[in-house]
């Protein structure tokens, strides 16, 4: 099974990361979001890749051209132009990567990758910013027996703030930071049916609001709930805390 990966966007929320790099590329733990992300993949059985590119592609294009020396010790012998490599520490991957526009839309950049998944019985998708002690295996097989035509993992947002319980101007309970408040959000992690690009009309359409949306009304969208971790690095005090959860080694989306 594939799994495509939306990596194409400015990030203008981490502008302090991404005025150099898209924000898949940012580095958690010395990694790139996106490794950390499909090595969640990886672990399930997972290792081809179609990665949708758009803002500074560029710089993911160099990354996997040198993923092998990144990876490698490795001895480089200026004179006679030859490298000899020491170590390896590849990953059994198939990374497609493909231009899909810097202004192309996430539903754009999906359906310019239809030609790498029409052929496909299903597909896994996601953005190039969140990561999760997510089951894949788990939610592909939910989205077997719901026989529909995507399932989103659903989750629930980290807490920010202290939760107050009040009673005219007494408080009743304090709470910490809870998690969210209740709601199931979209966690980004994606089972699909190739027939879901059909509902996709060019690089304007945002695969959230118009393409979900038909889904959803036509009983064709399934959600498959994800009571563990999860968290999405949209600003820089999302990737430090994240970067935190690297350093005290016990990271709980390293599922590897």
């Amino acid at each position: 099974m594939k799994a495509v990966i939306l990596a194409g966007g400015a990030g203008t929320r981490l502008a302090e990361e991404t005025i150099v790099r898209p924000k898949p590329m940012v580095e958690i733990g010395g990694k790139p979001m996106i490794w950390h992300i499909m090595k969640i993949y990886s672990s399930h059985g997972i290792n081809d890749f179609v990665i949708c590119l758009g803002y500074r592609g560029y710089v993911i294009k160099e990354y996997f051209a040198n993923y092998f020396l990144h990876m490698s010790d490795v001895t480089l012998d200026l004179a006679s132009n030859r490298i000899e490599v020491h170590e390896r520490h590849a990953e059994p991957w198939r990374v497609t990567l493909i231009d899909t526009g810097d202004a192309t839309q996430t539903g754009g950049r999906l359906r310019r990758a239809r030609a790498h998944v029409e052929n496909e019985e299903l597909f896994c998708m996601t953005y190039g910013d969140g990561v999760g002690n997510i089951d894949i295996a788990a939610s592909i097989d939910f989205h077997r027996q719901q026989r529909v035509l995507a399932t989103v993992t659903a989750v629930t947002p980290p807490g920010r703030f202290g939760a107050l319980e009040l009673s005219a101007d007494r408080v009743l309970a304090f709470q910490e930071k809870p998690a969210g408040d209740g709601a199931w959000i979209n966690g980004g992690f994606f089972v699909l049916s190739p027939r879901v690009i059909d509902l996709i009309d060019g690089d304007s359409c945002m695969w959230e609001a118009g393409p979900v949306s038909q889904l959803s009304r036509s009983g064709q969208l399934a959600a498959w709930r994800h009571d563990g971790f999860w968290h999405a690095m949209d600003t820089l005090r999302d990737r430090n805390h994240l970067e935190q959860l690297w350093a005290s080694g016990s990271a709980p989306w390293k599922t590897w």
